[in-house]
Parts: C-alpha cells; sequence; structure tokens
C-alpha cells in the first residue's frame, strides 16, 4: 500500500468536493441576482424553467472550472512523483492551486452572465427573465443550452490561459521519452 497516494487521492477529494460547493453556491448566486428569484422558492413552487437554467448553469460553471481542478490535480501529481516534496513547494503549490480556482470560478460566473447576455441580445422585445420566472420552459431551454455551449467552448481556452498560473514542477530530461 503506497500512503502518500492515497494521501494525495484524499486531498484531491477534499479539494475537488470544496471546489464543487463553492461553485454550486456562486453559481445559485449569481443567477440568483441575474433572475431576481430564490431557487428554493422556485423549486419548491415547482418552476421547471427556472430549475432547467439553474441545472444548465451548474453544468456550465462545472464545465468551466474542471479544466483548473485538472490543472491543478497534474501539478499535484506531478510535484509528487519528483525526487523529494519540498514543503515550500507544496504551499506555494496550494497557493497558485487555489488562486488559479479562484480565476476559473469568476471566469466562469462570467461567461454565465455573458450567456445571459447574449440570449437577452438575440431575443429583442422579449424579458427573458421575466419568462422564465413566470415558467415559460420552451424559453429556458434555449437560455439553458446557450449557457451550456458556452461553458463548452470557452473551457478549453479558459484552461490553456490558466495552465500559466500552476506552478509544475522542472522535470528532469530523463523523464521524456521520445515517441516511438
Amino acid at each position: 500500500m503506497n500512503l502518500l497516494l492515497v494521501a494525495v487521492g484524499l486531498s484531491k477529494v477534499v479539494f475537488g468536493g470544496l471546489v464543487a460547493a463553492l461553485g454550486i453556491w456562486l453559481a445559485f448566486r449569481g443567477l440568483n441576482r441575474l433572475l431576481g428569484t430564490d431557487p428554493t422558492v422556485d423549486l419548491k413552487q415547482g418552476n421547471v424553467a427556472a430549475g432547467v437554467v439553474h441545472a444548465a448553469s451548474l453544468l456550465a460553471l462545472g464545465m468551466l472550472v474542471n479544466s483548473a481542478v485538472s490543472a491543478t490535480f497534474d501539478a499535484v501529481d506531478l510535484t509528487v512523483r519528483g525526487a523529494s516534496v519540498e514543503p515550500s513547494a507544496l504551499v506555494r503549490l496550494t497557493f497558485f492551486a487555489l488562486t488559479h480556482v479562484g480565476v476559473a470560478l469568476l471566469v466562469g460566473t462570467g461567461v454565465l452572465a455573458l450567456g445571459v447576455l447574449l440570449f437577452d441580445r438575440m431575443t429583442p422585445g422579449i424579458d427573458e427573465l421575466a419568462e422564465v420566472r413566470r415558467g415559460n420552459v420552451a424559453l429556458a431551454l434555449v437560455l439553458a443550452a446557450i449557457l451550456v455551449v458556452l461553458a463548452w467552448l470557452t473551457a478549453p481556452g479558459l484552461q490553456a490561459a490558466l495552465n500559466g498560473l500552476i506552478p509544475f514542477p522542472e522535470l528532469p530530461p530523463s523523464t521524456f521519452q521520445s515517441p516511438s
């Protein structure tokens, strides 16, 4: 049994869970402000349209932040597999990982807001948010699709931009193999 790998795995579970909880909270709060509703009341009243939009915002934010968490986990794996793990390297990695995820959550929330604004511009003469509050499922489905597509297509760019924030460890040249 490799206790270091068990500890790393458990730390990934905790980190991923905390990031997910924060992302869910941000998505609900951000969408709350945009829609001017309370998701608890919407769900209690059975507003399917609001439920669809809330679910799509959670999926979209999860897709965007997943790349940040994956990059952080890759850096942790490389650090742990190095010759020796310096405590200062772990502290530095933790700081940059939290910054990385924080920026991803903020950008993700911004992308969701952009999706709502984009949909608003595409449908002049319709008060989209009032329609969602009234339970217009057709409109909510289109808005949900816009949110998910925006997240799907911006996630790789966000990952590429944010990977520069993670201090990946230097690997010795003997680690690399040329393709055969």
